[in-house]
């Protein structure tokens, strides 16, 4: 019987230097997206997917992440007597269970490979997922669920997957496909950020993975690749040189680039006029914006 994915990997070392001064003393994981921290959306994905254990690879400075998950009796004690049930419902879901959750620390910034590389100790003979929060997906269905359905029909490690302009497919992992089935794509071959016009596909690789413990004895004797970084995709390659399974996921939903300052503000407004709280007065808003910017031109 094939194991369930119950542990994930949350890459979270990074500095977010692309949002400094913000980030000088807040990690870009606890940027807030409407009313919730970037983290809150990948642990909240984790969840829906079945994951009970949580690991997060940090470094230096990164202690209001770990505060975050904690509880907070005396602002919860507050809310309880000011009679604010629901904030404090949503305060409690924010908590998480002793034990449940655990922090490596990245020594130095060597890559995504590295960072996963890191939490191996944790991991031994099973299969995982790796989160990245920069990567925050808009789904009916939560995405990592999506893949972890999937999951218990193929096996083999599984990265999720999107269609991306030819000219933009430099910036990725690009998957070099086998065989396309649909919303699943059997996968020869992957390239870390090809050389522009030399990609073998249109079909890039972003930030959710289920992965076999194999990976991470390919890690092991990886040496650093594109970038000088120690690439996870020559990890993942290495399984299907090694004639082992490798999917490409076609999930349903809208990926933002939240790594970035215009992907995080298209986060911030499609999220927004998702909230039926917010909708109508945020709608109208920009729509007076847009009317204006019009008129100008």
């Amino acid at each position: 019987m094939r194991r369930k994915v119950t542990k994930a990997i949350f890459p979270v070392a990074g500095q977010g230097t692309r949002f400094l001064p913000a980030t000088k003393s807040v990690p870009k994981e606890i940027m807030t997206l409407v009313d919730r921290p970037l983290i809150q959306y990948a642990i909240d994905e984790a969840r829906a997917a079945g994951i009970k254990e949580f690991i997060f690879v940090t470094s230096r400075g990164k202690y209001a992440l770990e505060d975050y998950f904690d509880v907070a009796p005396e602002l919860e004690a507050s809310l309880r007597k000011r009679g604010k049930t629901e904030l404090l419902e949503t305060l409690k879901s924010t908590n998480m269970e002793s034990g449940a959750i655990a922090y490596i620390r990245q020594h130095k910034a060597l890559g995504l490979g590295h960072a996963v590389w890191c939490a191996r100790r944790l991991i031994t003979n099973e299969p995982f997922a790796v989160i990245l929060p920069d990567d925050v997906i808009a789904a009916e269905k939560p995405c990592l669920q999506q893949m972890v359905e999937a999951y218990a029909e193929t096996g083999g490690s599984m990265v999720a997957t999107m269609e991306v302009p030819p000219e933009k497919a430099s910036s990725y992992g690009i998957i070099d496909v086998k065989e396309d089935m649909g919303s699943m794509v059997s996968v020869k071959g992957m390239v870390e950020k090809p050389q522009p016009g030399s990609a073998p596909s249109n079909l890039a690789v972003i930030g959710r993975y289920i992965l076999t413990p194999k990976v991470l004895q390919n890690l092991n004797r990886i040496k650093t690749g594109a970038g000088g970084e120690v690439q996870l995709t020559d990890a993942i390659a290495d399984e299907i040189e090694a004639d082992r399974d490798v999917y490409g996921f076609r999930f349903r939903g809208q990926r933002f680039d939240c790594g970035s300052k215009a992907g995080f503000l298209q986060a911030t407004v499609a999220f927004g006029l998702s909230r039926p709280d917010l909708r109508d007065e945020f709608s109208d808003y920009l729509s007076g914006m847009a009317a204006q910017r019009n008129a100008a031109q």
